[in-house]
């Protein structure tokens, strides 16, 4: 896929991520001043993210996804795909976890990755793609009005 970053411009592609990007995407998660996940870089953490990563890819409802730009990780997604008895026993996917890396940010990458989790969800039956979003983020909140997400629900979180 072309952003149309001009001549030369690099091609995106968006692949499931493999075992060897896990430090790019905890660096983006890291990088994360509103993401209030206590995201960390630090390699005493990194056997934490590496269990999740392996938990992740051996669930079957679950994929983890990257953008590239000449091989490069420019962002990652999370797809969750689950069944609900509610709406007659629906398919419903989940958006989690949509980050670019901050030096790229601006270029079309986090809308293609959005365009991408859509065309999976309804490749697996999916009747509709939920995300959650940080109250503070407006910016993203504008971003995924503009891709066609509509307020719909409030959401609760309890730490446990």
């Amino acid at each position: 896929m072309d952003l149309g970053m001009g001549q030369g411009a690099s091609a995106l592609t968006i692949d499931r991520a493999r075992p060897e990007d896990l430090p790019d995407i905890v660096a983006m998660f890291a990088a994360d001043p509103l993401g209030g996940h206590d995201d960390t870089d630090d390699a005493a953490a990194l056997p934490r993210y590496r269990a999740a990563f392996e938990a992740i890819a051996a669930s079957p409802g679950t994929d983890l996804f990257v953008a590239r730009i000449d091989g490069r990780v420019a962002g990652t997604y999370q797809l969750i795909v689950t069944h609900s008895l509610a709406g007659q026993g629906a398919v419903r996917a989940i958006l989690e976890g949509v980050q670019v890396a901050p030096d790229l940010r601006g270029q079309g990458i986090g809308a293609a990755m959005v365009v991408d989790a859509e065309r999976q969800a309804r490749a697996r039956g999916a009747s509709t793609l939920a995300l959650t979003s940080n109250v503070a983020r407006l910016d993203a909140h504008r971003f995924y009005e503009r891709l066609g997400f509509a307020r719909s629900h409030a959401g609760f979180k309890k730490r446990l």
